[in-house]
């Protein structure tokens, strides 16, 4: 088992396009460590200088107590997990799982050994005489982890491993990796697009964005108290709802609207009384929004609005509606709409009667605001 550590590093590729700034991170002894963001943030750019697909353009590279800025791949006593599984059509499962090792020319018996082992682990004993064109996608997926057991490597990197697998499988499967990792007890870096997968699964998550790291912290620190608007906004499923609004004696101004900001909310985040009587970004996370004739009675806070879109998923009901405010592009900080209505999201208790057109009364949970500086979006908490 070792820590991996990421020191200043950088990756500036021919064309000159810097695709990682500067990116510090350690990943703890044991630990399952994910790395999430959008396409193209240079998050598997990270894993590949990891593993040693990609040279490191700067910063200093540690696996254990060794710089690794030069270790070929194979010396870096680590196991890959690709997306695409990367097994070998015409050998069995038993040969793709002992491949690596029959090339370190471990002896026979001990593969044997480690191969049954492994198969145990992961409930292919039944599949070892099998080709991979006879298995599952999550067989395969199955024997590709298989094969990263067996080396008993220092460390886990998976690339997206789940992508190529149905929405039920991948939840099946996701379940699977952690409850290994734990087992195992291997350090685990894992990177994945799907925000709702990093949360699920990782002790911690560090998210990307254009190569920067935006914030990196448990998944339930990620969500209460995000650094900045990105985060805010690619946290949390749906997004969070983000505008331009206004701190002023009245409380806060949003649009047409305006709600109470109580004392308790000051005293929870102390920065904020430096911004009364100036412009703010407010966020509100659509589980703060409710039916009022279901809400809790003291939400007193209330706004209205015309609703565009229902979806009844059963457990609850996610409600479309237009507010009257200016909404902020989380996805590029600078862009904000000059004027218009902005869409808005709640959840709401499935008992909601709201209906697409009505104009309904939504109740605020003013306490769980979020609120970030209108210039730097950056969080405003102490």
């Amino acid at each position: 088992m070792a820590v991996v550590t990421l020191n200043k590093i950088n990756k500036v590729y021919a064309n000159g396009f810097h695709a990682i700034h500067d990116l510090d991170l350690e990943i703890a002894d044991t630990e399952f460590l994910v790395l999430v963001g959008p396409s193209g943030c240079g998050k598997s750019t990270a894993l590949r200088m990891i593993a040693g697909l990609e040279d490191i353009s700067g910063g200093e590279m540690k696996i254990g107590d060794r710089v690794v800025n030069d270790v070929h791949p194979k010396d870096r006593d680590i196991a890959m997990v690709f997306q695409n599984y990367a097994l070998y059509p015409h050998m069995t499962v038993r040969d793709n799982i002992g491949f690596s090792l029959k090339l370190a020319k471990v002896a026979k018996a001990e593969i044997k050994t480690r191969v049954e082992e492994a198969a145990q682990i992961l409930e292919l004993t039944e599949q070892l005489d099998k080709k991979p064109g006879q298995l599952s996608g999550g067989q395969r997926q199955r024997v590709a982890m298989g094969r990263a057991i067996v080396r008993k490597p220092s460390a886990f990197l998976m690339d997206e491993p789940l992508s190529n697998l149905d929405a039920k499988l991948r939840v099946q499967m996701r379940a699977e990796i952690a409850r290994l990792q734990r087992d195992l007890s291997v350090t685990t870096v894992y990177v994945t697009h799907d925000q709702v997968e990093a949360m699920t699964m990782g002790d911690r998550v560090a998210v990307l964005k254009d190569g920067y790291l935006q914030q990196v912290d448990t998944p339930q620190n990620l969500y209460d108290r995000p650094a900045n608007v990105f985060v805010a906004a690619f946290i949390g499923s749906p997004s969070m709802n983000l505008y331009e609004a206004e701190l002023d004696k009245d409380g806060l101004t949003l649009g047409s609207h305006t709600l109470e900001v109580p004392d308790s909310l000051y005293e929870s985040r102390s920065g904020l009384a430096a911004y009364k009587g100036k412009k703010v970004i407010v966020g509100v996370r659509p589980e703060d929004l409710e039916d009022v004739a279901l809400a809790d009675a003291d939400s007193t806070e209330r706004i209205s609005a015309p609703v565009t879109l229902t979806e009844a998923l059963g457990s609850e009901i996610i409600v479309h509606f237009e507010l009257d405010a200016t909404p902020v592009d989380a996805g590029d900080p600078d862009a904000v709409e000059e004027v218009g209505e902005a869409s808005a999201v709640g959840r709401f208790d499935p008992r909601s009667r709201v209906k697409m057109g009505d104009n309904i009364d939504i109740a605020v949970n003013v306490a769980n605001l979020h609120f970030f500086d209108s210039e730097s979006h950056l969080a405003i908490w102490d």
